[in-house]
């Protein structure tokens, strides 16, 4: 079988070609466009197998970055795994409003909760060195991920285990940020996503308790004036900046991602 044979193999299989190329080049340590001036070279043995079951996997459902055990953020290569969600482009709405956030501050003090793989936490601290970054997570093997991350990239993020607020005692920080689990537990969309770790992905329910929580926790670790951003999902920013309100926070806002979806939704704490 020759390398055009196997992608072909491949899309008859349901994988986008871009994803095929992407896999096979994985395989043999090559870049995509070595492949397109080497489409009639034969595959070894071991590298078709290899890229067959990677292509069964990856038709079953699996995300590529589980498969080649990376993914981009920020600029940033991270190590994942399925004990954590695949960083989502999205996600870099959050990341930018909360550098907006930051400012001019000095050696601000900033908590991920609901770390995963580390993503917002490393981004943030990437870019604000100065900044005294900590990153909570109930997983402990998410944790690990993180932590894997943060000593790969030499960025001194502080990772500590538990939900939400509950390890950081009485500490209080300038700006809170969360990607928290927002998916109602009886919607259809976690079906597509059955090979990310459920509980990063909905808390059951209506799909607001982990926010609800979060908002709950803010007024006894925020600084006054300090800033409080979640994401959440497509349909529920009026519903979060509603609990923002009722939690006491102000200058309540909303932005928008890439696709003109209002996907992060913040208040300040007074």
């Amino acid at each position: 079988m020759t390398i055009d044979d196997a992608l072909r193999a491949a899309v008859m299989r349901g994988i986008e070609r871009l994803d095929a190329q992407l896999l096979l080049a994985e395989v043999l340590g090559q870049s995509r466009t070595w492949l397109f001036a080497h489409g009639d070279e034969p595959l070894e043995a071991a590298h078709q197998a290899r890229f067959e079951a990677w292509t069964a996997r990856r038709a079953a459902g699996e995300p590529f970055a589980y498969l080649v055990g990376r993914k981009e953020f920020r600029g940033l290569t991270l190590a994942v795994s399925p004990a954590v969600l695949v960083p989502r482009p999205d996600t870099e709405t959050l990341v930018e409003w909360a550098l907006d956030c930051l400012g001019e501050l000095t050696s601000p003090r900033v908590v991920d909760l609901g770390t995963g793989s580390g993503a917002i936490a490393l981004a943030l601290q990437a870019e604000r060195a100065d900044a005294h970054v900590t990153a909570t997570d109930v997983s402990p093997d998410a944790l690990a991920v993180a932590q894997g991350n943060a000593q790969r990239l030499g960025l001194g993020v502080h990772f500590t285990a538990g939900p939400w607020w509950a390890p950081l005692g009485e500490r209080r920080f300038h700006l809170a940020v969360s990607n928290p689990p927002y998916i109602a537990g009886d919607d259809h969309h976690l079906e597509a996503l059955a090979h990310e770790p459920r509980l990063a992905l909905t808390p059951e329910g209506d799909g607001l308790q982990a926010l609800r929580d979060i908002i709950a926790g803010a007024p006894a670790h925020l600084e006054r004036g300090g800033w409080l951003l979640l994401e959440h999902g497509h349909d529920q920013a009026d519903a979060v900046a509603a609990l923002l309100r009722d939690g006491g926070l102000v200058d309540v806002a909303t932005r928008q991602d890439m696709a003109g979806v209002r996907r992060c939704t913040g208040g300040r704490c007074i």
